[in-house]
């Protein structure tokens, strides 16, 4: 029979490069601007697991958000908000979609008029779905600008992605 995934799923193949949403992601750039990495723990594109990022032999450096380990270990399918929420075929709850899929809106998807980081502020939704997400998982990235509080970096290094 075929491999199939409820959440994260790659049709017929068992890698690819976007899954089915709600999915949590690992986002990472290598050897990105002053020969830096730059990564991050992501629920932009929903929820689907607890995850991890760990640095195994970080490099000295300073900062808040220099060689840390971003995460989001608390499961969030138990606060999804209802109309967020993708259940399986025996009805759990298997999934939290983000407000963009959910609702297709310009602000909930940070384009159109909403399309910088000074035109999209969650806290100016009519819900403010990443602050539920951001109170439960703070190092992790929870919309399109966010960012400040959860992007991060480190230099010659190696990482371990843990899924909880």
């Amino acid at each position: 029979g075929q491999f199939r995934c409820e959440t994260g799923d790659c049709g017929p193949w068992v890698k690819c490069a976007n899954g089915q949403t709600p999915a949590t992601l690992a986002e990472f750039t290598l050897n990105g601007s002053g020969d830096q990495d730059f990564y991050d723990v992501s629920l932009v594109d929903g929820y689907n697991l607890k995850m991890a990022i760990e640095v195994t032999n970080p490099s000295s450096g300073s900062g808040e958000y220099w060689c840390k380990n971003p995460s989001c270990i608390r499961d969030l399918n138990q606060i999804c908000p209802s109309e967020l929420r993708k259940y399986s075929s025996t009805r759990q709850v298997i999934g939290c979609l983000s407000a963009c899929e959910k609702f297709q809106t310009d602000s909930y998807c940070c384009r159109g008029a909403h399309g910088t980081p000074e035109t999209c502020r969650s806290y100016e939704w009519p819900v403010n779905y990443p602050s539920i997400y951001k109170n439960a998982c703070p190092s992790a990235y929870s919309y399109a600008y966010d960012d400040s509080t959860s992007t991060f970096f480190c230099r010659n290094t190696n990482y371990n992605i843990k899924f909880c």
